[in-house]
C-alpha cells in the first residue's frame, strides 16, 4: 500500500484545522497509508535579513530532510513549481506507483519557503495555485487533492 507522507514546517493552530486533516486522514484509510508529520519552525524575534532567511532555510531544510523517506518521490510545494489539475495529480499518483516507489513525501515550507537544497532533490516542484494560501490552509487543501487523487483513481464519485 502506498504511503503519502506530508512533511510540513509547523504546527496547527486551530483546532478546525487539525480536525479537517483528521476527516482526510480517515477517508484515506482504505486508499493508502496517510501522515503528516510537523517540523519545528524556526523561531526568529525580528524580520529577517536575506542571509538569515537562507540561514532559516537551511535550519528547516536539514529538519525536513530527516523525514524524507530514502526511496520516496519526493514533492516540494513552491511558488515557482508547476500547476496541476486534479486528474493531472491523479494520473502522477499513478505513474509514481508504477515506477516501483512505495512513498510520497509532500513538502510545505515555512513562513519563508522551502531550503533550496530541497527543492532541488525534489522530483517534483508543484503550485497549488497562482494565489498565496496560508500553510495551515494549503496542509489542508493538499489533503483534499490527495483524496480526489485516489478517488479519480478507483473511480469513485467523489469528483465530478
Amino acid at each position: 500500500m502506498l504511503f503519502v507522507h506530508i512533511i510540513s514546517v509547523g504546527k496547527l493552530k486551530e483546532k478546525y484545522w487539525s480536525n479537517a486533516i483528521a476527516e482526510y486522514e480517515k477517508r484515506l484509510q482504505s486508499f493508502c497509508r496517510f501522515k503528516v508529520t510537523e517540523v519545528q519552525e524556526e523561531k526568529i524575534l525580528t524580520i529577517p535579513n536575506d542571509s538569515q532567511i537562507i540561514h532559516i532555510l537551511e535550519k528547516e531544510g536539514n529538519r525536513i530532510n530527516g523525514y524524507i523517506g530514502k526511496n520516496a518521490y519526493v514533492i516540494a510545494l513552491c511558488i515557482e513549481g508547476k500547476l496541476y489539475s486534479s486528474t493531472e495529480m491523479a494520473k502522477l499518483f499513478s505513474r509514481i506507483s508504477l515506477e516501483g516507489y512505495s512513498e510520497i513525501d509532500f513538502i510545505i515550507g515555512g513562513s519563508w519557503g522551502i531550503a533550496d537544497s530541497i527543492k532541488q532533490t525534489a522530483h517534483l516542484k508543484l503550485s497549488m495555485s497562482k494565489m498565496t494560501f496560508p500553510h495551515q490552509l494549503a496542509r489542508v487543501m493538499l489533503s483534499e487533492q490527495i483524496y480526489r487523487c485516489f478517488q479519480i483513481n478507483s473511480g469513485g464519485k467523489y469528483h465530478k
